[in-house]
């Protein structure tokens, strides 16, 4: 059986090598696409993230969806947001006891006036409606009421995911387990500048070309680890959105 595990924040193929250059912890879709059998022999998609961009999370769902052969989900430590929304993406959903699984509802932050904000409101009704297809199709229930769940940002245990149909199974009662962590989306400045940073430096256009050194990539770097250490300590990193809004939804 191929395993493929799925940890750290969910990100956008095109986000990815940002994640990385800052060693944070991540996967995308192409993480998983890539790794899926030719024979369509059975997979199991090993869990441990607290969420991301939500467009990243239902492309490995579908991607698994459409998968012709069995796929096992398992939740080793947390399938929060995101990474909830792959979770159900298994023939069979096993997840561990010491795990959680959480749903909630899309965010995502919008600049303009009352128009652009009452829209983007509809935006994200329609993203909740949306995402919450793949908890209906999982567990039977209604959609009203797996809305009135993601509204109350809805924490469940092992058990408690069995019994209300998130899960089919508990794994491996009776071992040790793991411990769940969160994960910390990059700010959308953080991104774009370590972009322009990354440019080649042997081209000529490059305003970066003379100017930066080994020494201002690394004290970049750790401003940046200080501002992620920071904002989870207060839980109030707020992402700026891209210009493409959809890319930049959290979820």
């Amino acid at each position: 059986m191929t395993i493929i595990e799925i940890k750290g924040v969910i990100v956008m193929n095109d986000y990815k090598e940002f994640y990385e250059w800052y060693g944070i912890e991540c996967t995308s879709p192409n993480d998983v696409i890539n790794q899926l059998p030719s024979d369509n022999s059975p997979v199991e998609i090993i869990i441990n993230s607290g969420g991301g961009h939500v467009d990243a999370g239902n492309e490995i769902y579908a991607r698994l969806r459409a998968y012709e052969g069995e796929v096992t989900t398992s939740t080793y430590s947390i399938a929060a947001s995101a990474a909830s929304i792959i979770a159900m993406a298994g023939d069979k959903v096993l997840i561990s006891p010491t795990a959680q699984l959480m749903i909630h509802n899309v965010s995502g932050l919008v600049d303009g006036d009352y128009r652009a904000h009452t829209h983007e409101a509809k935006v994200l009704e329609g993203y909740n409606k949306a995402i919450a297809n793949a908890y209906t199709t999982k567990t039977g229930k209604s959609e009203e009421e797996i809305l009135q769940m993601m509204n109350h940002e809805t924490w469940l245990s092992a058990n408690e995911a069995v019994e209300k149909g998130f899960a089919d199974g508990v794994l491996f009662e009776n071992k040790i387990q793991y411990i769940a962590s969160s994960y910390a989306i990059l700010p959308n400045e953080a991104i774009n500048k370590a972009r322009l940073m990354m440019k080649d430096q042997t081209s000529t256009s490059s305003i970066m070309k003379d100017s930066i050194t080994k020494a201002d990539f690394e004290a970049f770097k750790i401003e940046i680890t200080n501002l992620i250490n920071q904002s989870k300590k207060e839980s109030t990193l707020k992402p700026k959105l891209s210009t493409n809004k959809r890319k930049g939804f959290l979820f």
